[in-house]
């Protein structure tokens, strides 16, 4: 195979030998097992795309945390170990312009822009084990090494490119993606992305290309044979047409006289690695890339998802499984690729100004209930406009009237013990029933136990089936159904008349009444204890409250624990319950009172 290093000084580059590479990164030691860990017992990798300095964020950057942080935190709730990572992309033509015109020098810029990206996972209380940035030294060395090896494989070559490049982008585009448009704030004609609409130039150098053209067929049949590697399907369609139409060799350099802010090629200093080829790599660095012999699964590689925008579908979807079978690596195992929140109907564009401040909108409606609406309402398939009525309108809806209604009618009801009917109960409710065949309420009795039964497995499906927002929303249906059953089975009347000592109709005694009364407070607790469960990925804060209104033990709160009966132990408020608002769930917003 034809080996296509050059020489630096008087001998070709070569990268260190793997063990002396490995042995350089302290900050690996902790990925190092034991013992060999096999695919079965590897951690749980989720990872966001890593974001652009160039600008701060905005409430799209905010949605992609936390929708990682949600499958991560699901994971762990099912006693799995996970490792989530999120970071910055701080190379590229587009920093390099960023910064110049912000009066910088590069390297302070993207430490600036980096730490507001840390402050924004700290503020969504992102549960992220790595914080990667592209120029930390272990991405360097690691991407450097990627290099060499496709180098030496003979993936990669060296010739002129022409082109239309759009810096925004960071791409160059065929004749056939781009067109004429006009510019309206400056009203210019200019040369456009079809798929971005950005701004782009023709550009003719001499760079070094990937064969990305050699893996057409072997994506088609990876794809044929993984179907659901993206979801939703509609993307992993719009990957297969790409793909099928046929794969042109992709330019991964640029001139370093044009570009000097990024990892030159390690065998030619004239050049600089194209940002995306140096970007993709993280997701491997933060793993442990390279690994040391029996430590390739420890950093959690191959990722299980990766969580990413629609405009980036085909860098991720495309070129790193491309990059990835060159270098005889793991593909991940799946791709969620989500919608864009717009703003006015209008994608939210760092270039535009048409943003929502994440950390306005945080420090506003607090961090749960910003989480609660970013999943709940957050597009998978379609975009989601973005509105403060809408939020106002989830807290009202779902959280005060739905969870906290019903969190505050079980544990301030008067006229029944909660930790009374947990006793009476758990185990295996059904089984000893208060309610016989022949009761006028065994039907709507049956057919709730069932919902409560079948409740944790609805919500793993779809969060196994990557559709967190869809787990949420069949959460929140069954919340409602329960706040509907309460008062169907209107249990304060039964209260009111065994205060009274009066008969309770279908009922034999005082205790079987009692019974029927504890019997449809238990099931709506259970639904709760569930819920409150099942919540904690989403809601962390709001969901440890509820369950400490339950008295819910601190080792009780696993996906295990969530069945219908599991917990015989709980019931007894670990918190003051209070009077008025004092120990609410969900207090009234500000402009409520």
């Amino acid at each position: 195979m034809t080996t296509l290093t050059r020489s630096v000084g008087s001998r070709p580059w070569r990268p260190q030998s793997l063990s002396s590479l490995c042995a350089l990164r302290p900050t690996r030691t902790r990925f190092i097992a034991t013992a060999s860990t096999t695919d079965d017992t590897k951690p749980y990798y989720v990872t966001t795309p890593i974001f652009y300095v160039n600008a701060a964020p905005h409430a799209g950057h905010l949605y992609t945390m936390v929708l990682a942080d949600v499958l991560k935190r699901w994971q762990l709730l099912k006693g799995r170990k996970a490792i989530l990572l999120t970071g910055t992309d701080e190379h590229g033509m587009k920093i390099q312009q960023a910064s110049a015109k912000a009066g910088s020098d590069p390297k302070p810029f993207c430490d600036k822009g980096a730490d507001i990206f840390k402050n924004l996972a700290a503020r969504a209380e992102l549960s992220n084990d790595h914080f990667i940035r592209t120029t930390d030294a272990s991405h360097k060395e690691a991407v450097e090494y990627a290099w060499h090896l496709l180098n030496e494989r003979g993936y990669i070559y060296q010739s002129k490119h022409q082109g239309w490049y759009s810096v925004s982008d960071e791409t160059f585009y065929p004749e056939s993606q781009v067109h004429l448009v006009l510019d309206p704030p400056t009203g210019r004609k200019i040369m456009a992305s079809i798929e971005s609409g950005k701004e782009v130039e023709w550009t003719s150098e001499v760079n070094y290309h990937f064969r990305l053209s050699a893996f057409r067929d072997k994506l088609l049949a990876y794809y044929a044979e993984n179907p659901d590697w993206v979801t939703p399907k509609a993307k992993m369609k719009d990957v297969v047409s790409a793909v099928t139409a046929g794969l042109e060799d992709l330019s991964i350099s640029r001139p370093s006289s044009r570009l000097t802010w990024g990892i030159r090629v390690p065998t030619d200093p004239e050049q600089t690695i194209y940002v995306w080829l140096d970007a993709l790599i993280n997701y491997a660095t933060a793993a442990g890339y390279p690994w040391a012999p029996g430590s390739e699964h420890t950093g959690g590689w191959p990722a299980d998802v990766q969580i990413i925008g629609k405009d980036i579908l085909r860098f991720h979807c495309i070129y790193w499984p491309a990059f990835l079978m060159a270098l005889d690596l793991p593909l991940p195992k799946r791709f969620l690729t989500h919608a864009h929140w717009t703003l006015g109907k209008q994608k939210m564009a760092k270039s535009t100004g048409n943003v929502v401040n994440p950390f306005f909108a945080l420090d506003r409606f607090g961090t749960d209930t910003m989480r609660y609406y970013m999943i709940h309402d957050g597009g998978i398939d379609d975009d989601t406009d973005y509105d403060n009525l809408y939020i106002i309108e989830r807290y009202k809806k779902g959280l005060q009237g739905g969870l906290g209604n019903l969190a505050s009618r079980i544990t301030r009801g008067k006229g029944w013990e909660v930790r009374r009917a947990v006793k009476r109960f758990s185990g295996d409710p059904r089984s000893n029933s208060p309610f016989v065949q022949a009761h006028a309420r065994k039907v709507e009795i049956t057919e709730f136990e069932k919902l409560v039964l079948d409740f944790p497995k609805d919500v793993d499906s779809r969060m196994e089936s990557l559709r967190p927002n869809l787990a949420l929303k069949k959460l929140m249906k069954n919340i409602y159904a329960a706040n509907a059953f309460l008062q169907a089975q209107t249990p304060w009347d039964i209260a009111a008349r065994l205060k009274k000592g009066e008969v309770v109709r279908n009922t034999q005694s005082n205790e079987d009444a009692e019974r029927q009364m504890d019997y449809i407070i238990y099931l709506c607790t259970e639904t709760l204890r569930l819920a409150g469960i099942m919540l904690q990925p989403v809601m962390p804060s709001k969901a440890k409250q509820l369950l400490d209104m339950l008295g819910v033990a601190e080792d009780k709160r696993g996906f295990a624990d969530a069945q219908l009966g599991a917990d015989k132990d709980y019931g007894a408020s670990k918190v003051p319950q209070g009077k008025g608002q004092a120990g609410v769930l969900f207090a009234p917003l500000m402009s409520d009172s």
